[in-house]
């Protein structure tokens, strides 16, 4: 399957954005760019809004079976 045409549940766009920050925090901090600028503060709005949904509490295993009991429905985009 293409990787760029897969769609992302929010459980792991929380985890991503997560990682993301905690890996910012290790590397330390450095002068950014007007454009990095604007993608910290995307990313902080996004994983500010997120956080409050119940994704924030999900696990990969409940995600997977949620989607494992789904394909029997052949639900669409």
């Amino acid at each position: 399957k293409d990787a760029n045409a897969a769609l992302l549940s929010n459980f792991e766009v929380y985890q991503l954005l997560t990682d993301l920050k905690q890996q910012r925090k290790v590397s330390g901090k450095t002068k950014q760019s007007s454009g990095q600028q604007n993608l910290n503060t995307i990313m902080y709005e996004t994983l500010k809004y997120i956080s409050k949904t119940p994704c924030r509490y999900q696990s990969p295993e409940t995600v997977r079976e949620f989607l494992i009991a789904m394909k029997d429905h052949k639900l669409t985009k």
